[in-house]
């Protein structure tokens, strides 16, 4: 039997009705967030405890952001994304959960008060672009560099119109700033204005002045 190369060529009549569960989603999430303005999406690891620093720093943000006007959007989870929808619903604003099913780790925190609940990424991702004036990126993992990385290859690319991406946390951030600029620039592998796609900011009445430079509310 000759070798399948490519994944569409794996597609059943049964895998078909996938496309209309992912038409679906993204119905039911744009329903969802249609009321949802001047939104700023907020990601970190879901392994930080109340009472830690980060936690701490990210409530005082989001209330901020809440005060002044904006909606939070984050993955819905614990951690720093319960932080964030607990510091937005204590401003007194949207606080936005769009949780993703995994077997581990993710479960719905109680401060989103919009919630939605994904079974696929993509879509997910799609809606943090979508409904964001702006990124904040707060220490995390491999989930936290991938929505920081696709935003900055999408402004990159001009696929979207360029928007605040804000690193807090400048310690933990040093070693990454570090390589892109040793490794991948001196490689030529970005240009050297690529670096201005981002701005590192640890203070957060500082990083939400940042976002109402570009954003009028």
């Amino acid at each position: 039997m000759e070798e399948k190369q490519y994944l569409v060529d794996a597609l059943t009549i049964q895998e078909s009705w996938r496309i209309f569960r992912i038409m679906a989603e993204f119905v039911d999430a744009i329903e969802t967030l249609s009321g949802i303005n001047h939104a700023v999406s907020i990601f970190g690891s879901a392994r930080v405890k109340a009472g830690e620093s980060y936690y701490e720093k990210t409530v005082v943000l989001a209330r901020l952001l809440a005060k002044e006007g904006f909606s939070v959007i984050t993955g819905g989870g614990p951690g720093i994304m319960e932080a964030a929808n607990k510091g937005a619903a204590e401003g007194g604003g949207k606080s936005v959960g769009m949780n993703i099913r995994l077997p581990f780790e993710q479960k719905p925190n109680p401060y989103a008060n919009i919630h939605i609940d994904y079974k696929y990424f993509f879509i997910r991702k799609v809606m943090f672009v979508k409904y964001a004036l702006a990124y904040i990126i707060l220490p995390g993992g491999f989930g936290t560099l991938d929505e920081l990385f696709e935003a900055l290859t999408l402004i990159q690319t001009k696929r979207i119109r360029s928007f605040p991406v804000i690193l807090m946390g400048s310690e933990y951030w040093k070693g990454l700033l570090d390589w892109l600029k040793k490794s991948m620039l001196r490689e030529e592998m970005i240009l050297s204005e690529d670096l201005h796609y981002f701005q590192v900011i640890d203070d957060p009445e500082e990083v939400v002045r940042h976002i109402k430079r570009f954003v009028i509310v």
